[in-house]
């Protein structure tokens, strides 16, 4: 250990003098840098056998986590960046995670099989396949697919360890060294909302504990069921949700009859003090249901089996008494007799996960916690039930450990997880002095760069980032230094994928790093504006996805952190620079005096839950998409905007709208942006009159020209809505310090144009 340690210290000391940013072999580099600075006292190799060295030195210190990848079904254990605090949440450093065979199993089965096999495992998903073929192309969707299968995905959500920071809106809840459990995954270091948190009591060990979440989805299924002392209730799937399920029904004074195929779960649920029986041995479930009853019908039962057979649910309702209960926590064919539930009135009702506050943005992300007089029992307070119920006694999760791995065998006990006997596989994560609280690292990219070039840093890591922009600026040849997502998952895989330098999820390192020049900001729209105008004081050129800014004030402080920045300020209004806009475009530079425009876009429908309607983080899909069209309006009659107006249809969200539009050389247009139509119909088309001509676009791959000489009528193979071309303008203009793509003025016209809408 002390040789260790006085080589980390040394080779600290020597660092100015080696080249940066070298990788050392380990991490998939195949030789040193030809060039070193002129003050390096080490040749080129010396440089690369240092940072070797300490590749494999400090290589312990990053944070490692579970991911699969569903296109290919290769479960990794991979070096990611350790994510932030969030402001209501916490970070914690795991000891004990539990493997969910159902959840996690299921997501593993889906990524080994082939595309034919996923296709029938999602018909609603292929719909919307061969409907995009329809609308943009075969090319187009193709890809839009690879990329989406090609993500990987954190797996896990049972997750115990100790708290290493405390969110800053936080106030006495939590503090540092408190053990916890959370819905984190399996990490080394999780981030997690306080409402997903609970705090583990003293006689709970950290390998019970990770059990919680998992005995919190069958506690909110047996809440439903709302048991009464002396009931009997049969559970359906002796699976660790099954198992959990038993034990708090008997700790509830049930009388508990389970089923299962394994013989070795129904002996586990018979030592908890159920009846249970093998119905592989041919025993019928409704006949043993009877007996159990004493022939009157149980009161209720819980259904915790994975299968995709009606059985269960059919057999359910035969099992009832009337009046009885049904509650599916499960996954179970959901086709059944209506004459079953009919006849006995029962009541059926399907479980969401832990319990009220699941998927409520507001309970998860923000911390608003539900009044206690009148939502009693919220997710959070599901987690404290069941710890409460392992601190007595009363819940023993000791006889659902089939299995035990440390991290560092993670892989071997994915091996594991389809194999007779398999229970709770437990992992447990090693004690160690090392921070792991790295928050950028060092990805093996292997780009050739010149001085020139612009030096790249991209915050925000989603699916139209990894699917669109990415791609488009790789291929503008710029130096892609780091890339920032809230993670590190998204982040650290786009930027292996695109051959960024580094994967970080300190936004705030990144963007005072003073080797980057040049910003790419592609996160939710509330944060665009703070990100641009901190952009921007800190000298960088800034591209930023639209919207530029949610409101007046947000616009205002762009406007005064760019008034004396030498930077340059793009807005991805990339349909301008779409081939066939540029070629209406010049269609319409040939025209002698003012043009109509209308612009139809088939925007489809967003739930009126979604982030996009957030007045703080999406601004409304007005504000926040449909000033493309606005500005596309703008370029083509190259005067600016007059007037702006627009008239909701209330009754679809505020989200249908049609926008009126006259500009100040007398020319007009119409934005007809409906969010109520059909998704057959491609979903954007553009028409221009002028001087007895017209030119139609459709859905940016079919341009008809009627009365145009030097404009003609084309068809591209493929959609092509100019991001590409949008991106490369930016970074040539960036490269050779020319004029920016599109005057700053037209940018704040149009984003405060958009906000009377």
């Amino acid at each position: 250990m002390a040789l260790k340690e006085f080589t980390k210290g040394y080779l600290q000391s020597i660092e100015p003098f080696c080249k940066p940013n070298l990788i050392a072999p380990c991490c998939g580099s195949a030789r040193p840098s030809p060039t070193v600075p002129g003050s390096d006292p080490f040749s080129p190799w010396a440089t690369f056998v240092l940072e070797s060295v300490r590749c494999c030195l400090f290589k312990a210190s990053l944070m490692r986590q579970i991911l699969q990848n569903l296109g290919s079904g290769e479960t990794m254990l991979v070096d990611v960046p350790s994510p932030g605090i969030p402001s209501r949440g916490l970070l914690i450093r795991s000891s004990s995670s539990l493997v969910s065979l159902g959840t996690e199993r299921m997501l593993i089965d889906f990524g080994k099989a082939g595309y034919l096999a996923k296709a029938r495992a999602q018909p609603e998903k292929v719909k919307q396949v061969i409907q995009k073929v329809k609308t943009d192309g075969f090319s187009t969707t193709v890809k839009a697919v690879r990329s989406k299968l090609d993500q990987p995905i954190p797996l896990g959500y049972c997750n115990a360890g100790r708290v290493l920071g405390v969110g800053a809106q936080l106030k006495g809840e939590f503090a540092a060294g408190d053990r916890v459990v959370s819905n984190g995954g399996h990490a080394e270091i999780v981030s997690a909302p306080v409402n997903l948190c609970a705090r583990i009591p003293e006689n709970v060990s950290d390998k019970h504990a990770c059990f919680t979440v998992l005995g919190a989805i069958g506690l909110q299924g047996i809440r439903l069921i709302e048991p009464r002392l002396g009931e009997r209730v049969v559970v359906t799937g002796l699976g660790l949700i099954g198992l959990l399920a038993v034990q708090l029904l008997r700790a509830n004074g049930c009388e508990v009859l389970g089923l299962d195929f394994d013989e070795a779960k129904c002996e586990l649920a018979r030592s908890f003090g159920a009846e249970a029986v093998n119905v592989a041995a041919g025993a019928d479930p409704v006949r043993v249901a009877e007996s159990f009853s004493k022939g009157q019908g149980v009161d209720a039962v819980l259904i915790t089996a994975s299968t995709k057979s009606n059985a269960p649910l059919s057999q359910a309702a035969q099992m009832c008494r009337k009046r009885g209960r049904v509650v599916l926590v499960g996954v179970v064919g959901n086709e059944f007799n209506r004459s079953d539930f009919y006849e006995k009135e029962i009541s059926f009702q399907v479980s969401c996960s832990y319990g009220p506050g699941r998927y409520d943005d507001l309970y998860e992300r923000h911390g608003q916690d539900y009044p206690f007089g009148f939502v009693r029992w919220t997710q959070q307070r599901n987690f404290e039930a069941i710890l409460q119920l392992m601190a007595s006694g009363q819940l023993d999760p000791s006889p659902l450990i089939s299995h035990e791995f440390s991290f560092d065998e993670a892989l071997s006990a994915y091996e594991k997880i389809s194999e007779p006997g398999v229970l709770g596989i437990v992992l447990d994560y090693p004690e160690t002095t090392e921070s792991l609280a790295t928050r950028t690292v060092s990805l093996p990219s292997t780009r050739n760069h010149t001085a020139a070039d612009p030096v790249v840093g991209v915050v925000g890591a989603g699916n139209f980032t990894g699917q669109v922009l990415l791609p488009a600026l790789a291929a503008t040849g710029a130096r892609l230094h780091t890339i920032a997502s809230n993670s590190g998952v998204t982040g650290t895989h786009h930027g292996k994928k695109f051959r960024f330098e580094h994967s970080t999820t300190d936004t705030e390192a990144m963007l005072a790093n003073p080797e980057i020049n040049t910003l790419f900001i592609t996160t939710r729209h509330g944060s665009h504006a703070r990100l641009v105008a901190q952009g921007l004081r800190a000298g960088k050129h800034v591209f930023v996805e639209k919207p530029l800014a949610l409101s007046p004030e947000q616009l205002e402080d762009v406007r005064q952190a760019g008034e004396d920045a030498p930077g340059m300020l793009m807005v991805g209004f990339n349909r301008r620079f779409a081939p066939l806009v540029q070629d209406m475009h010049r269609g319409r530079s040939s025209l002698s005096g003012p043009v109509a425009m209308t612009m139809l876009v088939n925007a489809g429908e967003i739930p009126l839950s979604s982030w996009v309607h957030d007045p703080d983080q999406g601004g409304g899909r007005l504000v926040g998409e449909a000033c493309h069209f606005v500005d596309l309006l703008r370029f083509l009659a190259g005067s600016p905007i007059a007037s702006i107006q627009s008239d909701r249809m209330q009754a679809a969200g505020g989200d249908t709208a049609s926008i009126s539009i006259s500009f100040e050389d007398g020319s007009v247009g119409a934005v007809q942006y409906f969010a109520n139509g059909h998704k057959s119909l491609p979903k954007e088309r553009l028409e221009l009159f002028g001087d007895g001509k017209v030119l139609q676009l459709d859905n940016f791959r079919r341009l008809k020209s009627f009365g145009f000489d030097h404009v003609k009528s084309r068809k591209l193979s493929k959609q092509d809505k100019g991001h590409q071309a949008e991106i490369l303008a930016f970074i040539q203009a960036v490269r050779d310090g020319g004029e920016p793509p599109i005057p700053r003025g037209e940018l704040f016209e149009v984003t405060e144009r958009c906000f009377s809408l």
